[in-house]
């Protein structure tokens, strides 16, 4: 007998029992159709079906996230299914190590997975807290927390994780965005990798590596003279070999480092190298008191720059950096928040650690800017959330720093949802892309904005550029290009966009299926609301009303009415959190 790690999905329908008593032959051919759409998603995501048990099927993956998309997936299918509906089957998702005996997989893993779909109700996915720690970095949906479940035969309690909506925000959807390696090298140009924290994993102090990683990459893209590689495509990449990565990326140079804190100094090795033949350009070992991390880092893109691009001074880049803090526990708080709130939208409590890290950095420094915009992004995921409260805090810290491209595109994002004003928006979208020129983030985000104000051409010049950054840019942004050829009545290259994406979005099938109704196929477009229904029963044009912020009205009323006559309700209420952002 050979074991492996495996995640096992069990998916069953529901009630076949009972209706094959009335209709025996009737009741089969919905089961057989149910498995198998249940059996081409496992097969899309690079799954196995082992075993199959009346009216169940038993898969298995290497990938979580994988084992995860297909449930999501097969849910959403079962809508559109003739005779079907997504109540139809439920699922219940383990990752375990289990015994493999010829092509079958057996053992207290795959019985601990039928349990969890014994406990899901029709038509929801229920995970093991195994699993969920697996994917909640990843997730493209929302979870819920069942809390502890007592399963019969095991001796313990198991948390339980209900698989909820797909999300419209989450930096880690990545897409890719080509399906080649980028094979010529660019000028003046770098990637940074993860920075490790040195030695052994310390969880406690990921934090702080995957912070400075980030900061590094921001103040690199304020040189206009540099080509950074973007965070998402270079953490996208499975290898710190610098020939690949600069294969891969297109850059003629690789910065790889680690960091760590000891008590109330931190040492941190960077090391440069080139990518043609994976030379070390230099090494530096730097070790300083905490509170002078900044300036270590500011002396590592001085020397990279230098080195990279041969003309940048330091004083130039002291000059283009946003304000910092004056003390460094509000700077530790900030980037504690950051990593909580990337995962914001898995689940609520995410957010509101978020929310509680980024008002202990502003306790502890009040000067500091950046901590204010981000709660600001954190509380947009949460039901209470206010806009003319935002708005306040958004102002108040751009009293105290007028220099964070973030803060301005934040606030140009609110500037429309509270009040309309795309004037307004459009001066601070036009500021952040003048302090973030090399961003791919912000480029792709301040992307938006301009297909909603009617700059489409401005809005696909600026996708182009920001997927020339970063070929790993997260699906929500590239889907924007999906926006922007709608409005431009390119309904063909809507569908052709959105299905080259790696997962299917509420929003994106949405402009799929206004596109066919544009196009005379409804039939086809009530197939694909029916789909996002499947995902998310109670969603309604409100939430198209919230999201899609097109200044012209026209636009903004017909896709309404086309989303309609797909098939999407009409709210009774406004409901829902309004995302004004993600990092």
């Amino acid at each position: 007998m050979e074991r492996k790690l495996a995640t096992i999905m069990i998916g069953d329908f529901v009630g076949s029992t009972a209706a094959m008593e009335h209709d025996e032959e009737g009741a089969l051919a919905r089961v057989m159709n149910g498995l198998e759409v249940a059996a081409g998603a496992v097969a899309r995501h690079k799954g196995r079906v082992f075993n199959t048990a009346g009216d169940a099927l038993l898969a298995e993956f290497d990938s979580p996230v994988n084992a995860l998309k297909a449930a999501i997936e097969a849910r959403s299918l079962l809508g559109s299914a003739e005779g079907l509906t997504p109540k139809d089957m439920r699922f219940g998702m383990h990752l375990a190590d289990v015994v493999q005996v010829g092509d079958d997989l057996r053992g207290d893993g795959v019985n601990i997975a039928a349990r969890l779909q014994q406990h899901a109700e029709p038509g929801e996915i229920d995970v093991s807290a195994a699993l969920y720690d697996q994917v909640r970095r990843v997730s493209p949906c929302s979870f819920s927390d069942l809390g502890e479940q007592q399963f019969k035969g095991l001796g313990e309690p198991m948390r339980v994780m209900r698989v909820g909506t797909t999300m419209d925000r989450h930096v880690y959807q990545t897409a890719p965005t080509i399906e080649a390696p980028q094979t010529r090298k660019r000028p003046n140009s770098i990637a940074v990798l993860p920075f490790r924290t040195g030695g052994k994993t310390d969880e406690d102090q990921d934090f702080l590596a995957e912070g400075l990683t980030d900061d590094i990459i921001h103040e690199l893209s304020l040189i206009r003279s540099l080509f950074v590689s973007s965070r998402t495509a270079s953490r996208s990449l499975d290898t710190d070999d610098p020939v690949i990565v600069g294969d891969a990326l297109g850059v003629s140079y690789v910065l790889a480092g680690a960091v760590r804190k000891l008590g109330s100094r931190v040492r941190m090795n960077v090391t440069l190298t080139r990518t043609d033949n994976g030379g070390v350009v230099w090494t530096d070992r730097v070790q300083r008191p905490f509170d002078e991390l900044l300036d270590a880092m500011e002396d590592v893109c001085a020397r990279v720059a230098a080195t990279v691009s041969g003309r940048i001074d330091h004083e130039g880049i002291r000059a283009v950096r946003m304000k910092r803090p004056e003390n460094m526990t509000a700077y530790e708080y900030y980037l504690r928040g950051l990593d909580k709130h990337r995962m914001g939208g898995v689940s609520d409590a995410h957010a509101k650690e978020a929310i509680e890290w980024f008002q202990r950095s502003q306790q502890a420094d009040p000067g500091f800017a950046r901590p204010l915009a981000m709660e600001v992004c954190a509380w947009s995921y949460l039901p209470d959330f206010d806009l003319q409260a935002a708005s306040n805090i958004l102002d108040r810290a751009m009293g105290l720093d007028t220099s964070d491209p973030e803060l301005h595109r934040i606030f140009g994002i609110v500037q429309i949802k509270l009040n309309g004003d795309f004037e307004a928006s459009r001066r601070h979208h036009e500021r952040a892309l003048q302090l973030a020129p090399n961003d791919a983030y912000i480029l792709g985000r301040c992307a938006a904005f301009y297909t909603f104000d009617g700059q489409l051409d401005r809005a696909l010049d600026l996708l182009e550029r920001a997927e020339a950054l970063d070929p790993f840019l997260p699906v929500w942004i590239i889907e924007e290009r999906v926006a922007a050829l709608y409005a431009l009545g390119r309904f063909d290259e809507v569908n052709a966009e959105a299905r080259s994406l790696n997962f299917q979005t509420r929003r994106s099938r949405l402009y799929r299926a206004a596109s066919r109704v544009a196009r005379g196929d409804v039939p086809r477009a009530r197939a694909l609301v029916a789909e996002v229904l499947a995902d998310d029963p109670i969603l309604t044009t409100e939430y198209v009303a919230q999201q899609e912020l097109f200044k012209d009205p026209e636009i903004m009323n017909t896709l309404l009415e086309r989303v309609r006559t797909a098939g999407l309700p009409d709210a009774v209420s406004a409901t829902g959190p309004t995302l004004v952002a993600n990092h």
